[in-house]
């Protein structure tokens, strides 16, 4: 392999292996109020729903703030749907997390028939959860 090759292969490597590293790393968590509680108005824990459904979020204590936005005592819901475990603290949300980056306090979703569960998580201006998180309680519908 020649020298200029072997130098651009080696710099790619360790661009990747930063790139890991810096992806790794937990940021500033922003702390939360506490009196603050996050739920789903609605719908109801252990009700039936159509196949597309509204969901409407709650917030007290706190108020929401789009994404990007650095207010204190604010931030952005986000849904975990069908969610196992919670986000780790300190780290940007994705995967099977829905963001409302915009400030929105409700959606529509469609989800397939059966049982499934929904759950709001507040999110700070980095889409981080606060300290302590500001979480709702996990609840159960049924899509006829």
């Amino acid at each position: 392999m020649n020298k200029k090759i072997k130098k651009f292969a080696m710099i790619l490597i360790a661009t990747m292996f930063a790139g890991t590293a810096i992806a790794e790393q937990k940021a500033p968590v922003t702390k939360s109020p506490d009196n603050a509680k996050v739920y789903i108005i609605s719908p109801k824990d252990g009700g039936e729903v159509e196949s597309t459904f509204t969901v409407k979020f709650g917030l007290s204590g706190m108020g929401v703030a789009p994404a990007g936005v650095d207010k204190p005592n604010t931030g952005h819901h986000h849904l975990i749907i069908d969610g196992k475990e919670l986000p780790k603290a300190g780290v940007p949300m994705g995967g099977n997390v829905k963001h409302f980056g915009g400030g929105q306090t409700e959606t529509t979703i469609t989800l397939p028939k059966g049982k499934h569960t929904l759950q709001l998580i507040l999110g700070d201006k980095f889409h981080i959860p606060h300290d302590p998180m500001v979480v709702s309680k996990k609840i159960t519908v049924t899509v006829k």
